[in-house]
């Protein structure tokens, strides 16, 4: 399998396979309104590649703080994997060349909202329990499922606040 930056003659498949990994018009939608939104840049889109196929796609996008810092924070929204490719180790190893690759670019902080079961594997942990908020109200029993992955350790106790997404996350049906 090769991991590898999405590119413009992608785009009609990225969009397929995310509405196969979700059965659902919601996350196709997301990822062409994240792509399609300046607020949401730099971006870095990734696919997995098998056999000629894409199977895979993950999408990160730009955030901010508030109150205002001087760190690189990005989300990740979403990560999705054709059902038949499922179970194969494909939507972890999105996740970790994303997480390298943003480290290697000097992010500092990513975000998720997800499945605490699967995205702790990754290094994700409670974000709420560091001072982090998300950008859109999250009922309390899913809480733990608003995570961070610290890239940059040093940074630990140092800030807190509101996480600023992209202006086309900011809307209900995403989170």
């Amino acid at each position: 399998m090769i991991i590898r930056e999405s590119n413009e003659s992608d785009y009609n498949t990225i969009m397929m396979v995310n509405k196969a990994a979700f059965n659902s018009d919601v996350e196709p939608k997301l990822v062409s309104d994240l792509i399609a939104d300046p607020s949401a840049k730099p971006v870095l889109s990734l696919v997995a590649v098998k056999d000629g196929e894409i199977v895979g796609h993950i999408l990160f996008t730009k955030c901010s703080l508030e109150p205002s810092t001087d760190i690189s924070i990005y989300i990740l929204a979403p990560v999705s994997v054709l059902p038949r490719h499922q179970g194969a180790g494909i939507g972890g190893a999105l996740i970790t060349r994303g997480l390298e690759m943003l480290a290697a670019q000097g992010v500092d902080l990513v975000f998720v909202l997800g499945d605490p079961g699967y995205y702790q594997r990754f290094g994700f942990t409670s974000a709420v329990s560091y001072g982090f908020d998300a950008a859109y109200p999250i009922a309390e029993e899913h809480l733990d499922a608003w995570m961070v992955h610290i890239l940059n350790p040093r940074l630990v106790g140092e800030v807190k606040g509101k996480v600023v997404c992209a202006n086309m996350l900011n809307k209900p049906e995403y989170w």
